[in-house]
């Protein structure tokens, strides 16, 4: 680059074509699975009956097109100003909360059933699912509001970033950790418990599932704690999203598997997986 320009300018500016790059290339990949699972989501669609977990699945499915579409104007239009840049960010942290909250209620769900549908453990994980929530919109609108967004002084350089303030934004992905910890300690606990009580398929996807699922959010929210406390420009920011689409991804795939691997089973039943096939027989007996 012209080196009529500052260090920092140049450094911003290479961190924005880096974002822009690691941006597109989410939305290529998000596109490529959902035209390789085309077939097996149009089964589902049509053959399962609407329920709460089909309402989870199309908005965590189908949220993040929305996502990727603001954040990708926002990186490749031009002469965006500061409010513009703030009010899309808005918007995308909106979209990204919607996500994750659909993709992890899932998986509490999942948690509850391996539970037996202990309501003392809903309740524990809901409230804590609340406070998560509360926390990391307080914690992302507040850092939003405090933190001005900058464009490159570059030309032909777009997006914008957060120059300074934002450091705040590790605290959704360390609350977002706590959660994960909880829930996978009750998922292994559980498996610690029944691991010889049953031997259904079923419980033994949906555990390795749950396992390996919160294993990818502890991974995915260390590496966001970490990037946002240490790195600057847009690099502080350039994972955060991954994560919600990875999370989007593992929530849906799984889903499908999971009813597709119930509906092989009774061939004649075309129903959503009940919480109750989740459970170990003898809990179900004894119920």
């Amino acid at each position: 680059m012209d080196s009529r320009y500052s260090a920092n300018a140049v450094a911003a500016a290479r961190s924005l074509q880096i974002f822009t790059f690691i941006y597109a290339s989410m939305a290529t990949f998000w596109i490529y699975d959902y035209a390789c699972s085309i077939r097996e989501e149009g089964i589902f669609l049509l053959c399962s009956r609407w329920s709460r977990v089909k309402f989870l699945y199309i908005v965590a499915r189908y949220v993040p097109f929305l996502l990727f579409a603001a954040h990708l104007y926002l990186n490749f239009v031009p002469d965006e100003t500061s409010n513009t840049c703030q009010l899309v960010n808005n918007i995308c942290s909106t979209l990204s909360l919607i996500s994750i909250v659909c993709s992890e209620c899932f998986f509490i769900l999942r948690t509850y059933a391996l539970w037996n549908n202990d309501k003392v453990v809903l309740a524990a994980m809901l409230s804590t699912f609340a406070a998560v929530i509360v926390g990391s919109m307080v914690a992302l609108f507040s850092a939003t509001a405090t933190a001005p967004f900058e464009t490159s002084s570059i030309p032909g350089i777009t997006g914008c970033y957060q120059s300074s303030g934002s450091v705040g934004l590790f605290v959704p992905f360390l609350l977002l950790f706590g959660l994960e910890l909880m829930l996978i300690s009750l998922t292994l606990t559980c498996a610690i418990r029944n691991w010889r009580a049953t031997d259904s398929r079923l419980y033994a996807v949906i555990l390795k599932h749950n396992v390996f699922y919160y294993a990818c959010g502890l991974f995915f929210s260390t590496v966001n704690v970490l990037t946002s406390l240490l790195l600057d420009y847009a690099y502080s920011g350039m994972f955060q999203d991954f994560q919600f689409i990875i999370h989007a991804i593992l929530a849906t795939r799984m889903h499908l598997h999971l009813w597709h691997a119930d509906r092989n089973r009774n061939c004649d039943a075309m129903n959503s997986i009940s919480l109750s096939q989740l459970v170990p027989a003898r809990h179900i007996e004894s119920a």
